[in-house]
């Protein structure tokens, strides 16, 4: 293709704090970046790092790459040493990956103080490593590190490294904005006044980009439009400091709203679900307000949004959610009108239009337990059960009614702290009472109701208390404050669902979020 999707994430965006790619993981990215079909995939720098030189090896035998390429990353011969006998550079060609990307410096000032070398030895070290790894029939691109702060330094000398890397037979040259201090109209700028100092066109020159301005993608947005068609991105945006220029966003940019094809078809519609399995593999949670691929990049709370949405959801979506894999969310909150509601309602299964009393009656009683404190917007399960409960005919079977509940906290002797809970309960005509011990109050008291329920409703032996989140909520003060939980509930056959429980104790909250778990989950049986 024109344009050249390159990803760093296995060594720029490793580079971020908390992240630690094992090699495993390393070829499980890899796969899911291929998958969304990039043209490059940077794996990392072999011969400087054991788990990099291992990645290579193994991907040789393990990996089966349909659209990327395998790039090797690493840096130019040091000075003073033949090419042909620096051990990095045979290290690079020992990965056997058929692109190489090699780093080097383009500011005279790190060229003189962080080398200790002159400017001339640096061209030639660029010149003599490119030349080898293109004689050796590697393709080759070359990473002009401090790019955009050398050009405005010394111009000539920048230009002079662009010059050495094209000469030799680099690919593309690629300007780093390392220190990402630049803005969308400088880059541009840069891009001008580069091409019409060597008289080339942008299409031979790359970039990559830092967001310390949180302008990594639209700067590589405006160096696309600038003539630019090699951009280095990483997923999620994962990098060093605030990271790198995000891919997804880039790429949706790039393909949605200029029209460029930068990726295979078929491709940009597996956006959200590679961005997540990514940031699995990195122990990172999700993004929820990620452009394109976040759970909320497509989820609307205000009733006038909803509103519009429920004539013509384009009115208030720039994209359809489903070219990146996502989809429209409605948030039920105390903003919600009535067709925040019945949009809400139909998303779940449950059609409103043509019950208007019904949905007069969940959409006050909503706006009456939000004033509470109570919240659905994470709590799906909660909101259709509150809503079913409105409808004649169509209420959740209530598994139980409960008689009463208590649960003891004791701190023994010899330190050990035990929860024993013990609920009593009427199933039917039958009255019950369990008692169970658990790890902290709220899991005693969950282990009491399946209990007591188990005999009655085997399904709830394949549900497993998943979550588990307490806030104070605002306004509130202390230990007399009151508290919101949300409770994740998983099945074996269903990827889980969230109740939400309100009250100043917070055992209260917990077991109403857990009634509310239970009931629904004994009303959608696989």
């Amino acid at each position: 293709m024109d344009y050249q999707v390159f990803d760093t994430t296995l060594r720029d965006g490793a580079q971020r704090e908390g992240i630690s790619f094992s090699v495993v993981d390393k070829l499980a990215v890899a796969r899911l970046l291929d998958e969304f079909g990039v043209g490059f995939i940077e794996g990392g720098w072999p011969g400087a790092m054991p788990k990099d030189t291992e990645f290579f090896r193994r991907a040789r035998t393990e990996l089966t790459l349909k659209h990327a390429q395998l790039v090797a990353f690493g840096a130019t011969r040091k000075a003073g040493v033949d090419v042909a006998d620096d051990p990095q550079i045979q290290a690079l060609l020992d990965s056997e990956a058929p692109v190489v990307c090699l780093v080097a410096k383009s500011d005279i000032r790190h060229v003189e103080r962080a080398l200790r070398t002159t400017g001339d030895q640096n061209l030639a070290m660029v010149r003599d490593s490119v030349a080898h790894f293109v004689a050796n029939g590697r393709r080759v691109f070359l990473d002009c590190e401090h790019f955009f702060d050398g050009f405005r330094f010394d111009p000539d000398y920048t230009a002079s490294v662009v010059r050495a890397a094209l000469d030799a037979g680099a690919e593309r040259v690629v300007m780093c904005d390392t220190n990402g201090g630049m803005v969308p109209s400088r880059i541009t700028a840069a891009i001008s006044e580069l091409t019409a100092k060597l008289g080339i066109g942008a299409d031979r020159l790359g970039i990559h980009c830092q967001n310390d301005t949180s302008c990594a993608v639209a700067n590589t947005i405006a160096a696309v439009e600038a003539g630019v068609k090699h951009f280095q991105c990483t997923a999620n945006g994962y990098g060093e400091r605030p990271g790198n220029a995000d891919l997804f966003a880039v790429v949706g940019n790039l393909q949605l709203k200029l029209g460029l094809p930068v990726l295979p078809d078929g491709c940009l519609e597996k956006a959200m679900r590679v961005s997540h399995g990514i940031a699995e593999i990195a122990n990172i949670a999700p993004d929820t307000h990620q452009a394109y691929v976040g759970a909320a990049a497509f989820a609307h709370k205000a009733g006038l949004h909803a509103s519009a949405i429920k004539v013509d959801p384009v009115l208030y979506n720039h994209v359809d959610p489903s070219v990146v894999g996502n989809d429209m969310r409605i948030l039920v909150t105390e903003m919600a009108g009535r067709a925040s509601i019945e949009l809400k309602a139909k998303e779940l299964g449950v059609d409103l239009a043509g019950r208007p009393e019904a949905l007069s009656r969940v959409t006050k009683r909503v706006k009456e337990l939000e004033a509470e404190g109570w919240s659905f917007e994470a709590a799906d399960a909660s909101f259709e059960l509150l809503v079913r409960s409105e409808l004649p005919g169509a209420e959740p079977v209530l598994p139980f009614a409960l008689e009463s509940y208590r649960v003891i906290v004791e701190h023994r002797e010899d330190g050990a702290v035990v929860s024993e809970a013990t609920v009593k309960v009427r199933v039917g005509d039958q009255r019950v009472i369990a008692t169970a011990e658990g790890n902290g109050p709220v899991n005693a008291l969950d282990e009491a109701l399946r209990q007591s329920l188990s005999a009655h409703y085997p399904v709830l032996a394949t549900f497993e208390l998943a979550d588990y989140k307490v806030r104070i909520l605002e306004g509130s003060h202390g230990t007399a404050a009151v508290t919101r939980v949300l409770v994740g509930t998983k099945a074996a056959s269903d990827g889980g669902w969230t109740t939400v429980g309100v009250h100043e104790n917070v055992v209260e909250a917990s077991w109403h979020a857990l009634v509310d778990a239970l009931t629904y989950g004994v009303n959608h049986p696989a």
